[in-house]
């Protein structure tokens, strides 16, 4: 669809360098698409596989954890667990990938850090069941890292998607076709101008 744009020299000039500026932009807004999608892809990848060995390291504690809710009381767990020293530190932060700001997660796990509970009442699957739990923490952090830049990078991505075609398919075409427009209206009137000029010219040889 042209412009509405008058029909001369300075407009055909503004034009001409607004279409320059518009193919620098869609150059770079598309590299920029290409190294979202090939990061997009790598991270979705690593999210991956992470997740699944997350999840099974989970499904291990659960079940040692499950064994010993089996072989405890309900009470001599809740006393167990009430007593636990073992608290996950969270310090949030966030890195930059491109334009984008993602979040990241320093996990301070005191390792060192006794249960908190007596040995007479409780039994080895609770102790290994809260072992792989606080093995599993840091890498549940990390997942939550990679999916949330997931989110965002596919966000971008997509914003950036809509732009490179709004550029591709409407701006520069319609630039194109208004500059041509006026080229087409120029050489028009320089055509019937000098077609008045040689009237005039024979005008005056006449007289």
């Amino acid at each position: 669809m042209r412009l509405r744009a008058n029909p001369n020299r300075m407009q055909l000039l503004r034009l001409k360098r607004r279409l320059q500026l518009a193919k620098r932009g869609h150059k770079l807004l598309k590299d920029k698409q290409e190294e979202l999608m090939r990061r997009f892809l790598g991270v979705v990848h690593k999210a991956r596989d992470l997740r699944h060995e997350v999840e099974g390291d989970l499904a291990h504690a659960y079940r040692a954890f499950v064994s010993a809710r089996f072989e405890m009381s309900g009470s001599a767990m809740e006393a167990a667990l009430a007593f636990s020293q073992r608290t996950v530190k969270l310090q949030p932060s966030r890195e930059q990938i491109m334009n984008l700001r993602v979040p990241s997660f320093a996990v301070e796990f005191p390792k060192d850090a006794e249960f908190g509970y007596g040995f007479a009442d409780t039994t080895a699957e609770l102790d290994e069941a809260l072992e792989l739990y606080a093995a599993v923490i840091p890498r549940l952090m990390r997942l939550a890292e990679m999916e949330k830049s997931v989110q965002l990078i596919a966000a971008e991505l997509e914003k950036t998607r809509r732009r490179v075609n709004a550029l591709e398919h409407i701006l520069v075409p319609n630039l194109e076709e208004t500059i041509r427009f006026i080229g087409d209206r120029l050489a028009e009137m320089e055509r019937e101008t000098s077609t008045r000029l040689m009237k005039i010219k024979d005008m005056v040889r006449e007289h």
